[in-house]
């Protein structure tokens, strides 16, 4: 069946009655614009259907999504909120630590393994992190955050593999991982705990971007840090007060986290 303006138009349609955000939308009509082009290049379909599948137009973005961000005092209280006696809330607060001070994405934290923490210039650093789109980055890693890492992997017994893992009804590891489901939960839990409504592991990044950016960080450390191609100045009026080290661009030790 031979692509036309027809057919992707109910595309379209079709794509918005099942309610998907616009920008799900336009990055799947993005790509059927892009077969058309590679159809058309190859002689497959004809340059003027070629041309009439481009023009057909994405759905409009009403407003711009913002998401959530946390002030620094937030931020202490939400990684802090797990019960560190708890194999669980040790598990939990290094996860919620890593993810305020590194800007992890939930699929990045959860596929984690030992050997990505490594020494560089007596600081240690994730390194050859693989993100999204395949981009390769290395990101610091702050002591007070290597600190509740040591401390949940010695309490739960982990030498190699994945750094994260499940913890049972009884208080112990089982299994090689976690899902990102699960990291869902644990930032849910942590906020509500600390009376933060609506609050997902995306905010944590953007917390991560705004308070690096408040203290002074250029737009291309961020970019490199959160390992985005793209990336918006933050609204100057989130807060200048911090508690980023803005040359390692991580969060300082000696500032608001302990």
């Amino acid at each position: 069946m031979a692509l036309n303006r027809i057919v992707v138009l109910r595309y379209r349609s079709h794509l918005e009655s099942r309610q998907l955000a616009p920008g799900t939308v336009n990055l799947r009509l993005g790509a059927v614009r892009r077969l058309a082009y590679e159809a058309a290049d190859c002689s497959l379909l004809s340059a003027d259907l070629a041309a009439g599948i481009r023009r057909v137009k994405g759905v409009k973005k009403l407003g711009v999504r913002l998401g959530n961000w946390l002030t620094a005092e937030q931020g202490q209280a939400l990684w802090q909120a797990p019960d560190h006696q708890r194999l669980k809330g040790k598990r939990d607060r290094a996860l919620l630590a890593m993810l305020l001070a590194c800007g992890l994405r939930r699929h990045e934290a959860v596929a984690l393994r030992l050997d990505h923490l490594q020494q560089r210039e007596e600081h240690w650093a994730i390194v050859d992190l693989v993100g999204k789109g395949g981009h390769v980055r290395t990101v610091p890693v702050p002591d007070w955050v290597r600190t509740e890492l040591d401390d949940w992997l010695a309490a739960g017994g982990i030498d190699r593999g994945k750094l994260f893992r499940r913890v049972n009804k009884v208080g112990s590891t089982w299994g090689d991982g976690m899902t990102v489901k699960a990291v869902w939960h644990i930032v849910k839990e942590s906020a509500k705990r600390i009376g933060v409504a609506k609050l997902a592991p995306h905010d944590l990044r953007r917390t991560c971007a705004r308070l690096c950016h408040a203290s002074g960080g250029e737009l291309e450390q961020i970019q490199f840090l959160l390992g985005m191609s793209q990336f918006k100045r933050p609204n100057a009026t989130l807060g200048a007060n911090s508690g980023f080290d803005q040359r390692s661009m991580t969060i300082s030790v000696s500032s608001r986290y302990p």
